[in-house]
Parts: structure tokens; sequence; C-alpha cells
């Protein structure tokens, strides 16, 4: 296989085809060309692709290039591996699909000054499968403040220049090269087939042939100029009767422009320069051009801007994007003139809590609940700090002077809380809080739970009494204690006796505790939870939820969700934190199926685990969903109490019971949820008849940055169950 690049072609030659194999064997018997092989690196590179490549393209056979102006013979992978590895890196800002999309692309450049750095530009992206490179000028040592050439090039056509150096870069892109230029004769075959036209000429004449012929066949055209970063878009191929230039040279055809001299040419160029908008010395150099300067500055870092511009126009155009007819400024320049100071991260103040015992979480909460007037209100507040999925609080919490009412509240629900389940969840454990508070204070009563309302779908009434429980008693200062801890930590075993206690405070609400303690099971775990979180980030409405969820310091209220200075995030992740809060970022990682690192946080913390804690309850009712919220709280305090480290993980499916509420959570990953599901199923031993109520971590970590806040209790008289005042 032969590619022409002006007045030499490189060969692509397969040893395994008897004919190439003898053009090899003469090349080789050659002792002025030189022979480079550095194929093994290559093969290299095409197994470390990730994914993992296919077989096909590992075993596609090799070839051997020869670049006779440089006389030497070089080994590459074969067409389709060249191309995987070569803009493997492209990934995914251009994505493999459009990549092929691009391929089919076929753009000529004329004029290989500016047009040089343009059209090596758009071949590195590998924005096309062919070029055509016109210019009929040679290069000269002046070419070269801004032509990447070299002094061996020299006296070499332009275009050939170009041609070649892109040959070097990639020998299986089509290059043909035009080395008289486009004229008249030669424009036919230039423009037939093309897709795109770069033009970069300095003759106005032919910029007024290529855009008739262009318009003609409805080629859109582009040009950059080093005018303050000037470029052009005429979109032919959308406006095919579109004025010449936008109209700025009026009614002026090429064959007037051609009979006119230089200086008559001006006031044309004038126009399309439109220098009234250049700098001071960009319109200087205008005035000075042909008296004391030869030709117009141009310098590489404004053609290289250019290329860059012209590069993200032909893409755009290739794949269909919008792109309108116009002219704009990329201007580098007014861009430096008005620096600013980089916004102060969201981040700043998380510094952790000093040990200063007047900045110590645990005894300010402890203190305050020491201030409170009355037992009511003692109860109370304990049932405020209840455990929340996203600290959503989904309660409103009302006092009398013997009773304390936790009712749900449907506006403060969430994707996640199907059928209100988690909120539901959430009561139980503020019921549980309230309880314990009760038999510390002796004051414990009955429990009752409320029917469905209008209002509520549950409400659960703590009434004071004269019972007393010591189990439930000496929980309460571990449970005014409870927090959840996001440390990472490390996987420190937890004894035998301690895990018989969880699993008896689970038993005395109601409740299964199953605990995978094996390596391979929270491995197993942590693959299932870390894709649960993929999908959550990858779903927009679970995104924007989780989003909404997040407090920053600098937020005027933090008396609910979750403030980020708990996640126990170092500078880095901290950081990418505004970067996995943009939903534009997770639209682009969901439209290429990617972001498996968006599980990555909760698959690493998962494995960091001593045991994974899974509380389940018989039945499927709200109020079955609250006992079990009960018994989640019960393990959780009593394993903080214990030393462990706490906190909850919320797989999206948790409360899912159909294949609609799942499809409802997210209905582009359904079928992903549903087989999670089902591995958490089997890894968890789920029983006949069982919800799940929530997931524990535990493990050895240090104390928690900060607690969340709470919303404060409301004191009024409590409606009862059937709908009278108490």
């Amino acid at each position: 296989m032969t590619c022409g690049v002006g007045d030499a072609e490189i060969q692509i030659l397969d040893p395994d085809d008897p004919d190439d194999y003898r053009r090899l064997e003469n090349l080789r018997a050659d002792a002025c060309i030189e022979f480079l092989d550095q194929l093994d690196g290559q093969v290299e590179s095409v197994r470390s692709l990730r994914p993992g490549p296919n077989a096909e393209l590992i075993a596609e056979r090799s070839r051997w290039v020869y670049y006779p102006w440089r006389r030497n013979v070089v080994a590459v992978l074969g067409p389709q591996a060249f191309r995987a590895v070569r803009l493997d890196r492209n990934r995914h800002l251009i994505t493999v699909e459009e990549q092929g999309r691009l391929a089919a692309l076929r753009i000529g450049v004329v004029g290989l000054s500016v047009g040089h750095v343009i059209a090596y530009t758009i071949a590195a992206e590998g924005l096309c499968g062919e070029l055509r490179l016109a210019d009929f000028d040679r290069l000269d040592l002046s070419n070269l403040n801004r032509v990447p050439a070299s002094v061996l090039d020299l006296g070499t056509n332009k275009a050939t220049a170009a041609g070649r150096r892109i040959a070097e870069l990639d020998p299986y892109l089509r290059v043909r090269t035009f080395t008289a230029g486009v004229t008249p004769d030669a424009l036919d075959a230039f423009l037939d087939g093309l897709d795109i036209v770069v033009e970069e000429c300095d003759s106005l004449d032919t910029k007024i042939l290529v855009r008739q012929a262009a318009r003609s066949r409805q080629i859109p055209v582009v040009m950059a100029t080093d005018h303050r970063g000037l470029v052009d878009v005429e979109r032919f191929d959308q406006e095919p009767t579109r004025p010449i230039l936008h109209g700025l040279l009026g009614d002026v055809d090429g064959a007037t422009l051609a009979g006119l001299s230089a200086r008559e040419k001006m006031p044309h160029l004038y126009r399309l320069a439109d220098p009234g908008r250049g700098t001071a010395r960009e319109a200087a150099t205008l005035i000075e051009v042909g008296t004391t300067l030869s030709a117009w500055p141009q310098l590489a870092s404004q053609v290289t801007l250019g290329a860059a511009t012209v590069a993200e126009a032909v893409r755009r155009i290739g794949l269909g994007e919008p792109l309108l007819s116009g002219r704009t400024r990329i201007d580098i320049a007014a861009a430096l003139d008005h620096l600013d100071e980089p916004a102060t991260a969201h981040h700043e103040g998380t510094a952790r809590w000093d040990g200063d015992p007047q900045s110590d979480p645990d005894a300010e909460i402890l203190a305050d609940v020491g201030k409170l007037p009355n037992i009511i209100d003692v109860v109370a507040t304990a049932a405020s700090r209840a455990p929340s999925v996203g600290n959503a609080q989904p309660w409103r919490i009302e006092v009398d002077h013997d009773a304390v009412a936790i009712e749900l509240v449907p506006e403060r629900t969430s994707l996640v809380d199907i059928d209100f389940r988690a909120s539901a969840v959430a009561i139980g454990a503020a019921v549980f809080n309230a309880r314990v508070a009760a038999a510390a204070h002796g004051v414990l009563g009955p429990v009752e739970i409320g029917h469905s309302s209008e209002q509520s779908p549950l409400c659960v009434v703590v009434k004071l009494g004269a019972d007393s429980d010591p189990e439930l008693a000496r929980l309460y200062r571990p449970m005014l204690l409870r927090q959840t801890n996001r440390h990472h930590g490390t996987p420190a075993p937890i004894a035998d006796a301690t895990l018989e206690l969880l699993e008896s405070a689970a038993r005395r609400e109601g409740a299964r505790l199953q605990l995978l303690r094996t390596r391979d099971e929270i491995e197993r775990a942590a693959m299932i939870l870390g894709e649960s979180d993929r999908i959550r980030y990858l779903t927009p409405e679970l995104h924007a939820e989780l989003v909404a969820e997040l407090r920053w310091p600098t937020d005027p209220s933090l008396e609910s969700g979750i403030d980020v200075r708990g996640l126990e995030l170092d500078p880095f992740r901290l950081a990418m934190l505004d970067t996995l809060c943009r939903p534009e970022v997770m639209a682009e990682l969901a439209r290429w199926n990617g972001g498996v690192a968006l599980g990555a946080e909760s698959y690493f913390r998962v494995c960091a685990s001593s045991a994974i804690a899974l509380v389940f309850i018989q039945g499927e009712t709200l109020a079955d969903y609250a006992c079990g919220g009960s018994a989640a709280e019960a393990v959780w305090i009593r394993a903080q109490q214990h030393g462990l480290a706490a906190g909850p993980i919320s797989p999206l499916f948790l409360y899912a019971k159909t294949s609609q509420e799942r499809s409802d959570l997210s209905p582009n990953f359904a079928p992903q949820l549903q087989r999670l599901q089902r591995e958490f199923n089997e890894l968890a031993g789920t029983q006949a008849g069982e919800s799940p109520i929530m997931v524990l971590r535990f493990c050895a970590a240090p104390s928690p940055s900060i607690r969340s806040r709470r919303r404060p209790f409301m004191r009024q008289s409590i409606q009862g169950q059937d709908g009278a005042r108490t």
C-alpha cells in the first residue's frame, strides 16, 4: 500500500504478503536504509488498553512503513490496533463511537502556513479519515516562526512538508497533496467528496474562488486568522445561499479581485480583518504592511490557538453538534487582562475537632440535654437525635405534658424512600431513642402506633408512665452520643461476645441481625454497594437528591442534610466533590455507561470494614418498618458503646419490593438494580417474608469530625388516633 505526500510516497508493507516481503528484503539490502523496530512497546500498549482489548485487536498483523524522504523503515501495529492505541488518550473527550464517525470525514486545507498547524491538529485528534492539502508555495526561513518545520524542510513545498509530518504521525491516514495549489483547473479534484474545507490562504481572490465552489457543493468552510483569535464559520451545508464571507466584501467576485494590485486589495482585506476590534499593535501593523513590513506579521501562539479553534469547529460539524455560521474572537490577551482570584473552596473550615473540651461535640450534646427544663423535653430531644436517610429527619415531633408524638412528614421524602419505608425506619429509630430516655428517667410508658391519615401515613405516640427497664436505661448516654462515622477506618477483629450482644439487641426489638464477617463476604458486599452508588450518581433525579442533601459550612442552615465535613474526605476527594456534584458531568458518564470510579469510595470504605450488619424484620407494613428501625438503632447504639465505629450504607434497592419500584428509582438501570438486589439477598441470606431495614458497617476508626444538626421539635397538644386532642 502507498500513500501520496507530494513528490514521494510512503509504503505500508505487510511481511505476510509475498510482494511486500520482496520489497522489504530489497530495502534491507540497501545499506543506506535504516530499520527501526519498537514494536514490542506498541504491542504492550495494546494489551494495556482499558477495558481490555478484544482478541482480534491483539492478533492483528503488524506492518512496516517505508519513509523514502527519511530513508527509514519503521515497524508499526496494524491499522486497527494502531488507531486504538494512538487515539486512546482522546477518550472520553471524544468517545470511541464519535471517533469512528469522524474517521469517515474528508477534509481539505487550503494554505499550509497557518494551515500546517491546523491540518496536523486535525490529524492528531483523529478528526478525519482523509486530508487534502493544497499550497503552491515553498517553505522559506521566514515561515519558521510559525510553521512547525525545520531547516531540513526549507525549499520544500508547504503541502508536501505538512503531508510528510502527518504521515510520520499516522501512516494509515490518507493524505493527498495538491502542490500547484487550488487553481481553477484543480478545484474540482480538490473539492469533490469533501465534507469540510479549511481555508487559510493569503490570496483574497482564492478565498472567494474556494468559497463559491464550496457553496455550490454545500460544503461548510472554516477559517481562523491571528487577528485577536478571529474565527469564521460559513455553514454552506445548512445555508446554501449564504453570502460569501458573510457579505463583508459585497458583490465583488474572485475574477475581479485577481486583477487588482496589492494596494487595491487593501480595503477588502481591511474589512475582513476588522482591525478596529484588534489591539492597537495589530492595527498599527496593518498600516506598516508594504512599507516597513513585507507581510502581515503572524505569531506561532496565535496560529496554534486558531488550530485548536478550527479543530473544535470541525469536530462539531462532523458529529452534527450545534455550530452556527458567523465569526467570533477567542481573545487570549483580553482574557489575561481579566484574571480572577480562584473562588474560595467550599470545603474551607473542615478542620478536625481539636480536643478542646469547649469544642468537644460529645460534651456539647450532653451539656445541652442537661439544660432542658423538663422530662418531656428530654424525651423529645432524644427522639430528634435519631438517624435518617440523608439526615432528612422525616418527622414532626410534638410534645404535650405526658406524651411525645412522632409523625411521618410525607413532604420530606425522597426517591429512595419508597412508599415511605425509609421514613418509617427513621420514625422507629426515634421511638427507640424516646423509650431509652423515658426509661432512664423512670417514666417509661406505652407506645401507640397511629393509623394512616390524610396528613401522614404513620404516627407513633410515646406515652410517659411509671414503668422501668434497666437495660434500656443503661443506653441513655450511649444513645445521646450515637453518631454516624464515615471514616474509612480499619478492619479490626470484633469479639464474638460483642457480636452476640448485637444479635441479641436486634432480637429484643423483634428483628434479625445478619453479620457478614469473612473477607470474601465483605468484598462481595462492597462490589454490590459500590455499583449501587454508581447508579445513584448516573441517574439524574437520584443525583439531584444526593447533591441536595449536602450542606457546606457557608450554607445558612445546617439543621438537616449531611455536613460535608462529616464525610471525612481527604483534600483531594473533597476537591473532587465539586465535580461529582455537576449534573452535566454525570450525564456524560451515563452516556458512555462509564463512571466505574463513582462507586470506588463505597467499595473501598466497605472493604475496610470489620463486619457488615444487615437488620431484617418480618412483614412489610410501615409499622413493621418502624419496629425494624427501633432494632437497627438498638444495634447501632450498642455497637458504638462497645468501641465500634458504625455508619449506615444505603443501597438504592434496599426498600424496593417490585420491578416497578426499581424502574421508578432508575429507569435506565432497573435491570442492574434487580441483579444487585438478587445478589444482595443471596449474600445476606434473606428469609421468606423478611424486609431489609438497614445496612451498617463496623470498623475501627477515630471519632467523627462533626455531628449532624437537628431541627427543633414543636410544643403543642397532640392529636390522638381518633382525631381528638389528648
